[in-house]
């Protein structure tokens, strides 16, 4: 199926869960927010919030700066 991330299209197995979609993209632990079709999705659903055909998800990690 395919699924949007972060603007660009990806092709991933059915059954994806936004964890598994988070960790193609960063091996960040800490710092990530994660909004799927404009919904937050926390943490501790992660593991839990299967993704479907065409959904939007985008992860965002804090960056440190001045």
């Amino acid at each position: 199926m395919i699924v949007t991330i972060n603007g660009a299209a990806h092709e991933v197995a059915d059954g994806i869960t936004v964890a598994q979609a988070v960790r193609t993209l960063t091996a960040a632990t800490t710092g990530v927010a994660v909004a799927v079709n404009d919904e937050v999705v926390t943490r501790s659903s992660w593991e839990t919030t299967v993704l479907g055909d065409s959904d939007r998800v985008e992860v965002l990690t804090a960056v440190q700066g001045g």
